[in-house]
């Protein structure tokens, strides 16, 4: 009773042949079979690696491709030269050249002396399979692939639809019923020998040489035709990512790959020499019997799929950035926007960064440039007030001040007048809080004192932009938390929607504001507006602005915490 490996190498023949030696070395035959892809000079090189050692074979060469009936070939080629040369052998064992056992090969031969008659090969029906990559799961069998996917995708893809939209179909043999599965197994002599000494086994070989990726389903779907007892799990560890392409495994993956409790793993990077050190050592000590177990590291495999794919809120790498929504945040925090207060209150970012206890810019998006707190020309991140560079990508210029500021609240001013590519990316963020005094735009107009035809003309422009500015921010499918004051109803009494807002920015805060920032000089602002209209523009964003100069409403106190 026994095991016997098949070796599929390609590459690091050095590596290959340090565990072939292993394995021999320790009463396991080896067939090792060598890519006829690879030059000569390399094939002798493996040779002489294992010259001397009883136990290894080498099997006839065939060309491997990815995706080829090469690889089923050579696998078939291996086997007979195993059960031909090595009639103790009881299981054969299906490895890679980049494979590593994980566990002393006693342990494994005694597990496998236990379980006789057991085949252990995944094996699902395609009915069954939920991560084929690729799209294509009955249709491997039913279609033909003339055209490498890899080499040729474009002619591939054709000739794939091509033949959907001609009907065709290839005819499953007789009795056969397709199963997909990884390509390592570990299965019984007798299952084996019955595969390659079947009398239909040419038909079966003319059929799955048509098969797309036959090394996932030809000795999976014949298997079940000729094993007594199936278990459709494979004994070696082997990870895929979200796009079907093997995790590699390196030297800080030690301890990760001794809690799989598997005997093999692939695939390991052939610099790995800790690994290789740690587990072709004779002092590996061997542990309980236990079940190849990679359930152990599924979660960490699954978290390490999901940062990859949705990485974490607000942070744009690079596998993700040319992709749109491959984020699960916009941004990686809370911030305020503040539209037409800086307008309405004198030295309104100080005030709020001394209240609320964080640094309040002005306007980031001011077409000169960015207006950082305390006039800084270069903000954390180095992020540059350039409006140059801002411009560029203004989602960038948003997303890296919120992620490189994560801990402290961002609030800054934007209205009308900044550029205004950003909205559309603020009002669709659920971080956003987004305060606006429509109309506001208008008092720094007024207060300018210059040519009024000019005026007229911007103010004009400023209600179309903000009309704009506000329908984007009220949209449907806008995820911001958005309020807006008209400019009349907000200098009536101020203190209320501050104290909304402050509550929102610091909710624990036991301090609370005495008295709104000092407003700025509005006596003959409602005359402004007027003329306005008389020259043939009509202000309506302001609200209801009284014509006549009327004593403000002195601001109230805040309320005290805890009351309504």
């Amino acid at each position: 009773m026994g095991v016997g490996f098949i070796m599929l190498c390609h590459t690091a023949f050095d590596r290959a042949a340090q565990v072939a030696r292993h394995w021999a070395e320790r009463g396991c035959p080896v067939v090792i079979h060598v890519d006829a892809r690879v030059h000569r000079h390399g094939f002798a090189r493996m040779q002489r690696l294992v010259a001397g050692v009883p136990g290894i074979r080498f099997s006839d060469r065939h060309r491997c491709q990815w995706g080829s009936w090469g690889l089923v070939a050579a696998t078939l080629s291996a086997a007979e030269v195993m059960l031909r040369d090595f009639p103790q052998v009881n299981h054969v064992y299906l490895a890679s050249g980049s494979c590593l056992p994980l566990r002393p090969v006693p342990e494994l031969v005694r597990y496998l002396a236990d379980r006789p008659r057991t085949d252990f090969i995944e094996s699902v029906t395609t009915e069954d399979v939920g991560w084929t990559v690729g799209g294509l799961d009955i249709e491997r069998f039913t279609l033909r692939f003339p055209f490498s996917w890899r080499r040729n995708r474009k002619l591939f893809d054709a000739s794939v639809r091509l033949q959907r939209r001609l009907g065709y179909s290839r005819r499953i043999p007789d009795g056969l019923v397709p199963h997909l599965g990884s390509q390592w197994w570990c299965l019984t002599r007798q299952t084996l020998q019955a595969i390659l000494e079947d009398p239909r086994r040419a038909e079966f070989d003319r059929y799955f040489r048509s098969v797309w990726i036959p090394d996932e389903s030809y000795f999976q779907t014949l298997v079940r035709l000729h094993s007594h007892h199936v278990e459709s799990r494979s004994l070696t560890l082997s990870k895929f990512d979200f796009q079907g392409k093997p995790h590699l495994f390196y030297d800080d993956h030690l301890q990760l790959l001794r809690r799989s409790d598997c005997f093999v793993a692939r695939k390991i990077w052939p610099q790995a020499g800790r690994l290789y050190r740690s587990f072709l050592s004779d002092k590996l000590a061997e542990k309980s019997p236990a079940e190849p177990n990679p359930a152990r590291i599924d979660r960490l495999f699954s978290k390490a799929t999901e940062r990859r794919t949705r990485g974490r809120a607000g942070l744009y790498m690079q596998s993700r950035f040319p992709r749109d929504d491959w984020d699960h945040g916009r941004t990686a925090a809370p911030y305020s926007v503040f539209a037409g207060f800086s307008d309405l209150f004198e030295n309104f970012e100080p005030w709020l960064g001394k209240l609320v206890g964080t640094r309040v810019h002005g306007h980031l998006f001011a077409p000169d440039r960015a207006q950082f707190a305390g006039g800084e020309t270069v903000y954390d991140g180095a992020l540059s007030d350039s409006a140059a560079l801002r411009d560029y990508n203004p989602r960038s210029f948003l997303t890296n001040l919120i992620w490189n500021t994560r801990g402290e609240r961002q609030c800054f001013q934007f209205g009308p007048a900044d550029v205004q590519d950003i909205l559309p990316f603020i009002a669709a963020d659920p971080h956003a809080q987004v305060s606006v005094v429509s109309g506001a735009w208008a008092v720094p107009l007024y207060r300018s004192g210059g040519d009024f035809t000019t005026i007229r003309r911007e103010a004009a422009r400023l209600q179309k932009l903000e009309t704009w500015y506000l329908s984007v921010l009220r949209a449907g499918w806008a995820k911001a938390r958005v309020r807006v004051w008209t400019m009349a109803d907000f200098v009536a009494d101020p203190m209320e929607p501050m104290q909304t807002i402050i509550d929102e920015i610091t909710p624990r805060a036991l301090r609370r504001p005495a008295e709104a920032p000092r407003l700025v000089d509005l006596t003959g602002f409602g005359r402004f507006l007027q003329q306005l209209r008389n020259q043939g523009m009509q202000p309506v964003l302001m609200g209801d602005f009284p014509l006549e100069d009327e004593p403000l409403a002195p601001p109230r106190r805040a309320r005290p915490a805890g009351t309504k």
